[in-house]
């Protein structure tokens, strides 16, 4: 028989969606650290290390790093305002996932990069955090958006270190505890070579 025919084409995906999101992030300084016996179990898993989040090797640093802020709430704050003021974003600069303690020492990297550093941090001093992948309205450069969320005062909250101001528009796609659970794609098999990739994202007035 004729060995089959491996030959690889090109293979497209299309989709578009209308979703509805705030017009603002929900911000709450001052909420309180939530003790972990008071967790709900849905929330456990993301206060583990993983793959990209080595948070077993970042105790003293985000201790030192939060020292001085209000358990909860203002310690994601203060590991954020490090972030911005440390780790340069600089999208498209990586392409192949590092994790959070690669990223400490390069000191740049992608929004994904700096969300797992975040996320690293947080569980570190027993706040539970979580990746977020999908989209922002007037990203730049517009692109699929990674950010975290962290669980303080009884709910979930949106950080995101690549941006100065927390604005509305984001388009929650995936959760994960890092990217490993949020990949674009998995495969398996034959290699898949991604070309390119195009994201539009508008706002429909009314």
């Amino acid at each position: 028989m004729p060995a089959p025919d491996r030959t690889l084409g090109r293979f497209e995906v299309q989709t578009s969606a209308d979703v509805t999101t705030a017009d603002y992030v929900d911000q709450a300084p001052g909420a309180p650290f939530v003790e972990i016996q008071y967790l709900p179990d849905s929330a456990l898993s993301y206060l583990l290390p993983s793959r990209y989040c080595e948070s077993d090797r970042f105790h003293q640093m985000a201790a030192e790093i939060t020292l001085g802020h209000i358990p909860g709430y203002d310690q994601v704050a203060a590991i954020v305002a490090w972030l911005r003021a440390n780790i340069e974003y600089l999208p498209g600069s990586s392409e192949t996932l590092v994790s959070a303690a690669e990223i400490n020492q390069r000191q740049y990297g992608v929004c994904r990069d700096l969300a797992h550093l975040g996320i690293a941090l947080c569980r570190s001093i027993s706040i539970p955090a979580r990746m977020v992948v999908g989209f922002l309205h007037r990203l730049e450069p517009m692109d699929l958006h990674a950010w975290f969320e962290a669980y303080i005062g009884g709910r979930w909250y949106t950080f995101d270190a690549t941006q100065t101001r927390m604005q509305g528009g984001y388009v929650a796609v995936g959760y994960g505890r890092d990217a490993a659970d949020v990949a674009v794609y998995n495969q398996f098999g034959e290699p898949v070579y991604p070309v390119d990739q195009i994201v539009n994202v508008e706002r429909i007035d009314g």
